[in-house]
């Protein structure tokens, strides 16, 4: 006798309403949620008669500040990693990276490199970094220093990392985790700092993973990409909430809070800084446009209209990098002349999640934390010209020290 296979909850909820009609009492126009092969709530549902789109979480529940007015798809995130492909077994080491800059992109599942060769992506020589089957990999941060590559999943919510001298990757936080995407790093003072989307927050710890800290948990509903600039001791990040979208600014202690930009935007997804020109960038699935703000002079600038659906973002000299969820592919952009001009489609097509440059070295520069911890018992965390030390939540009978 065939055992039948439990329904979903999507699955379910669907029945439920199609067993209504079509000559029943089912209201015209009603929402029908939508399920996958596997039965999973697309991240994405849409009512089909007024239009409108929004992003729901693994349970079905609809998420603050996604829904989205008629033809605009709101860049919803899946929580469910495809399934693994019966192949040859990987081993989850991370390869070594080739000596040079590099591109370090997310996928479902692993990370890729792209060689760069003066500002040309050296698209023959791309290669898988490392795979981690069942993971949904969001953000990538590379530390130049220690030569390790920072990931955030979002299917096991967890943020891990891996030696790229060749090494296993290792979970560093697992818990209190819902939806972690953007991830940032500051490679002298030694800390993380991420987005949680869910929860709400933008957080801090040490790269091991201890010593946490929320920095914000007010007045985000949407946070996705975050940037560090550690020399001067600023952090960046975008909000995409549908009502009001922003780019925020702080001092990387969390003091000093401020909106940079909120005119104009409509998605924006991605966010990176070219610290050499001091030019804050970003990508907006909403507007379909890459933008840059000179920080010295606050003046805005167009890049590039009319693009199809950016994601995330980087920078190498003249040269921004961009993924694009409608065409699978990193697109080149040099920012100096407006103009794209390269692209790279893996090989095997999938959605391109988050992009970062692993530099051959260290930008120039130091900030208060380079040394000694900055002096800090726990958590250093610079500002312009100064560093603040701070203590991380929930501890007890730790001798910690704040000051500025």
């Amino acid at each position: 006798v065939s055992q039948e296979v439990e329904k979903t909850k999507c699955q379910r909820e669907q029945e439920q309403i199609l067993a209504l009609g079509p000559r029943g009492h089912r209201p015209i126009g009603q929402f029908i949620p939508q399920c996958d092969i596997y039965g999973n709530y697309l991240p994405t549902q849409c009512h089909p008669s007024t239009g409108y789109c929004w992003c729901v979480d693994r349970d079905g529940n609809e998420m603050d500040g996604t829904r989205s007015g008629p033809g605009i798809q709101p860049p919803c995130l899946s929580t469910v990693a495809p399934p693994v492909t019966i192949g040859p077994s990987v081993k989850p080491d991370a390869i070594p990276l080739p000596p040079g800059s590099h591109l370090l992109i997310a996928q479902s599942g692993k990370i890729d490199h792209v060689p760069l060769e003066g500002n040309v992506m050296r698209k023959s020589d791309a290669k898988a970094l490392l795979y981690v089957p069942d993971k949904v990999v969001i953000g990538v941060a590379y530390d130049c220093l220690e030569k390790m590559v920072y990931w955030t999943d979002i299917s096991s919510p967890s943020i891990s990392r891996a030696s790229l001298g060749g090494g296993e990757p290792v979970s560093i936080i697992k818990t209190d985790l819902e939806s972690p995407e953007g991830i940032a790093l500051d490679p002298h003072g030694r800390t993380i700092f991420w987005t949680d989307s869910q929860l709400d927050r933008i957080e801090v710890a040490k790269v091991d993973g201890t010593h946490r800290r929320v920095l914000f948990d007010t007045e985000l509903v949407n946070p996705r990409a975050i940037v560090a600039d550690p020399v001067r001791g600023n952090l960046y990040w975008t909000d995409w909430n549908r009502e009001a979208p922003k780019i925020e600014t702080s001092y990387m202690d969390g003091t000093n809070r401020r909106i940079l930009v909120k005119d104009d935007l409509g998605l924006p997804n991605g966010l990176t800084l070219d610290t050499h020109s001091s030019l804050l960038c970003w990508v907006d699935a909403g507007t379909k446009s890459v933008e840059c703000m000179d920080l010295n002079q606050h003046s805005r600038r167009k890049i590039l209209e009319g693009i199809q659906y950016p994601f995330s973002v980087t920078s190498y000299g003249k040269n921004l990098f961009y993924t694009d969820w409608r065409r699978d592919a990193v697109v080149a952009v040099d920012r100096t002349i407006s103009k794209e001009n390269d692209n790279f489609q893996p090989y095997k097509r999938t959605r391109l999640y988050g992009i970062t440059t692993a530099w051959a070295q260290c930008p120039s520069g130091h900030n208060y934390c380079s040394v000694n911890n900055g002096g800090c018992t726990h958590l250093c965390l610079a500002t312009p010209g100064g560093r603040s030390c701070r203590c991380p939540d929930n501890i007890i009978g730790v001798d910690c020290i704040e000051r500025n």
